[in-house]
């Protein structure tokens, strides 16, 4: 039942600026002037560099500069200088590679605020935000936007509850549907083994 609540939530926050569009135009309009924060846009780019080839990722290197980046992100935010739907977009994705649960939530609430303040793209890192941190509590992600490869194993998106979410739930975020989400996990796979063997 506690579980149950925890989702009703999460999904009523997920699809809100999409069941409210007119609610979405109110926020962006009364931020359109608000400029990016340059630096926060820097460490998006530098988060986003740092992934360019999954494949060849020494992920010891990119989890230390993770966590500065969010230590950065985290000042910016307290400083009160995030304030574009741009900016929190910027930060979802950063917190989005954390560690911990916090992190995700931190992410998902970043995700929110974009989309209410005009980046309506959002939605999609809101849904994997919320992906992201039911399964590191140890629940199933509804959205199927999370892939994970254990050493020497296969691409997987376990756990995961695909009955809960429908298709065009998913459309409504941006997150692909179940079949497509399907031949995302064999190219991610074919992926990573050809890297391993040299062919791609």
């Amino acid at each position: 039942m506690a579980r149950a609540r925890v989702l009703a939530c999460a999904l009523l926050i997920c699809v809100a600026i999409c069941a409210n569009p007119a609610a979405a135009r109110t926020d962006a309009s009364k931020t359109a002037t608000v400029g990016d924060n340059s630096e926060m846009t820097a460490i998006f780019d530098a988060d986003q560099g740092a992934r360019k080839d999954m494949a060849k990722i020494n992920w010891n290197v990119v989890a230390a500069q993770d966590e500065t980046r969010r230590l950065r992100t985290k000042t910016l935010l307290e400083s009160g200088k995030l304030r574009s739907g741009n900016d929190f977009y910027h930060a979802a994705f950063v917190y989005q590679h954390g560690d911990k649960p916090t992190d995700f939530l931190l992410a998902h609430t970043f995700a929110v605020i974009a989309a209410a303040r005009g980046r309506k793209d959002a939605t999609w890192i809101a849904a994997a935000t919320l992906d992201r941190y039911l399964q590191r509590i140890g629940q199933k992600q509804i959205y199927g936007t999370q892939f994970i490869t254990p050493n020497g194993g296969s691409t997987t998106q376990e756990p995961y509850d695909r009955s809960l979410v429908s298709d065009a739930l998913r459309a409504a975020l941006g997150v692909p549907p179940l079949k497509d989400q399907e031949k995302q996990r064999e190219e991610f796979e074919a992926e990573l083994k050809g890297a391993k063997t040299g062919t791609r």
